[in-house]
């Protein structure tokens, strides 16, 4: 299912403020010669991103879920001298290849990749984070949730990406033939239901692409 008329969606972008030179780079790359190129989120999604940090004057970052490094490359550009941005992945071959690209771009020395399981990464990081992007396995998305909104600063938020999942999540939609997306859809109604209901957070699941929902510890 689009979530959004493909022409709409290019408009938008054509209006928008979009990522720079050496994170298309990334995309381009990725899109041409990396299995699994659908994992890269949209140019819409990437200005999305670029604008909430801003707003918030973000300066940590953890992101779960490097792939090829193109995210966290503009959440880079989008932030102040002296920012940091943790991003975790288990996955060798694709963080080498974000490494060799951040390498070549003037935000890249923001950008600090840790190798190895989300849930083990995370209990070892300390301080608060004023953003998290949580764009990995689906099935820990509820865990990495709950691990890292004590970690968010004052006015931290979290936003989960795929959360519409190409909207497999509505109510009565059929099986789309593969045992692991199936099972991915019920982790994401999960994490969508569990935000939903919880008194302590203030979540809105926007329609962007595949679906962001932004999340927020509630102060009143």
């Amino acid at each position: 299912m689009q979530i959004t008329d493909k022409k709409i969606e290019e408009y938008c972008i054509s209006k928008s403020n979009i990522p720079g030179t050496d994170c298309l780079k990334i995309e381009d790359y990725t899109r041409a010669n990396v299995h699994g190129a659908g994992m890269l989120i949209g140019k819409m999604e990437a200005s999305f991103i670029g604008f909430l940090l801003r707003s918030i004057k973000a300066k940590r970052v953890l992101e779960l879920g490097t792939f090829t490094g193109y995210s966290a490359l503009t959440m880079a550009e989008n932030m102040p001298e002296g920012s940091e941005i943790i991003t975790v992945d288990v996955n060798q071959e694709t963080v080498n290849l974000a490494k060799d690209f951040w390498g070549k771009s003037a935000h890249g020395h923001k950008i600090k990749s840790i190798l190895g399981p989300g849930l083990e990464v995370i209990p070892t990081l300390t301080g608060k984070f004023d953003f998290v992007f949580i764009d990995a396995d689906k099935r820990n998305y509820i865990d990495y949730l709950k691990l890292t909104v004590p970690m968010l600063s004052e006015h931290g938020m979290i936003v989960i990406d795929n959360v519409l999942w190409g909207g497999q999540v509505l109510p009565g939609s059929e099986s789309t033939g593969s045992d692991l997306r199936d099972r991915n859809t019920e982790f994401i109604r999960a994490v969508n239901d569990y935000i939903a209901g919880n008194p302590d957070l203030y979540g809105t699941l926007m329609p962007i692409r595949d679906g962001m929902f932004l999340v927020q510890k509630k102060t009143h």
